[in-house]
This record gives C-alpha cells, structure tokens and sequence, in this order.
C-alpha cells in the first residue's frame, strides 16, 4: 500500500479550503458521535487530495487520525481543522480510523 500513495505528503493544522483550478480536491470530514462523516470518498489517482478533518464532539474515540499506509497519527483538537494533503499515485484504497480502530472510513482513489 505504500507504493500506492507516493508523492506530496504534509500534515499540517490549517483552515479548510475550497477546490482549486490546479486540481486539488478538498474534502471535509467532520468527526461526530456517529464517527467520521463522510466516512467514504472517491479521489483521482494522480490529483492531490486535501483531507480536512474537524472534531466536533468529544464524544468519541476518534481523538486522532490515522492512516497507516501513510505513517500518519494526527491528533485532532476539538472544532479545529486539521489537514492532510497527498498525491496518490495509482487506484486503490486507503483506510482511516481512530487509535483504537472502532471507527474509521476509506478513501477509493480511481
């Protein structure tokens, strides 16, 4: 899985922003206590992908994000964005969750 996202990886805690014209597709993903909403997306290989994660409840385990195929583990402060951009490289999947792996989601790259 590893060689399925080369690229341009950052995770940095920044606001949300919109789709631009270079072809960076900005998805939001709120945590509530029903866990990660949207918990599925579809990208395109090859387009930089802008996760933006909020927590907006601190009724959850999802405290952080992590996305193992990556080597991520962000914590994810209460009603603050955090964000996590990459370049998959080829289709496939990639799975998130939360430390302890009961709630978690997918991305589908295309």
């Amino acid at each position: 899985m590893k060689t399925l996202l080369m690229g341009a990886l950052t995770a940095l805690t920044l606001a949300a922003a919109p789709a631009n014209k270079s072809g960076v597709r900005t998805v939001e993903i709120s945590v509530t206590s029903k866990g990660f909403e949207p918990a599925n997306v579809t990208v395109k290989a090859g387009h930089t992908v802008r996760l933006v994660i909020t927590r907006k409840t601190d009724r959850t385990c999802a405290k952080e994000i992590i996305l193992d195929d990556l080597g991520i583990n962000q914590p994810l402060p209460l009603d603050t964005p955090v964000t996590l951009e990459f370049t998959p490289s080829e289709s496939g999947t990639l799975r998130y969750a939360c430390a302890m792996d009961h709630i978690g989601g997918i991305v589908t790259i295309q």
